[in-house]
């Protein structure tokens, strides 16, 4: 986990030509990118946020946004019509995108951007992902049998392959096996399992 993480995230190692590690940044996005980080839709929860980003290398991601947000104007504003000076104003960015976001739900605005092929992702909280159709439909999501605590719904394995299922199924309780593996396997007895649980070794 740790190794695709570390390759998701090497933008950040750009500091190390300085000979420092990089500083934290909170929801600061990219380096030099802008826009690039969380900006605030309609609702007043801790998740309503909605991820954007728009690509350093060049304008294509920035011209799509413009178009999304109906800001054909921006286009023209010297604060913004290059990658550099759209770093440079990122506050003043935030806020123009800020008041389209706050108009729509999160779920509004990464349906339209995504749709207009911007980078986009709504803050999701752990109940939403669960019950997220796509995650359900890709079989992230899985409902065991436990014997004890009836259905209860978790995370599956995310890689799926077409030739090997292996079916999701609620662990064993404790020396629920015991039989199976004293007995069948260590060819103890009756008696001698008795004695064991007698002696609460098992």
């Amino acid at each position: 986990m740790q190794e695709a993480v570390i390759n998701i995230a090497r933008i950040s190692y750009m500091s190390q030509a300085t000979g420092q590690p990089a500083q934290r940044r909170g929801d600061g996005g990219s380096l030099v990118a802008a826009p690039s980080g969380l900006f605030r839709c309609k609702g007043d929860g801790p998740n309503d946020y909605c991820y954007v980003h728009a690509t350093r290398g060049d304008n294509h991601h920035w011209l799509r946004l413009v178009d999304v947000l109906g800001r054909q104007d921006l286009l023209d504003d010297p604060r913004f019509t290059t990658t550099p000076e759209r770093a440079r104003h990122a506050v003043e960015l935030k806020a123009i995108i800020e008041t389209w976001t706050r108009q729509r739900t999160k779920f509004e605005a990464m349906e339209a951007l995504g749709q207009g092929g911007v980078p986009a992702g709504a803050v999701f909280d752990t109940a939403e992902l669960l019950d997220d159709p796509f995650l359900r439909e890709r079989g992230m999501f899985g409902t065991v049998q436990h014997p004890v605590r009836g259905d209860f719904t978790m995370p599956g394995w995310p890689v799926q392959m077409s030739e090997s299922h292996v079916p999701l199924q609620s662990a064993p309780l404790l020396g629920q096996d015991n039989e199976t593996v004293y007995g069948g396997v260590l060819g103890c007895g009756g008696g001698q399992l008795a004695e064991l649980h007698e002696a609460k070794v098992i």
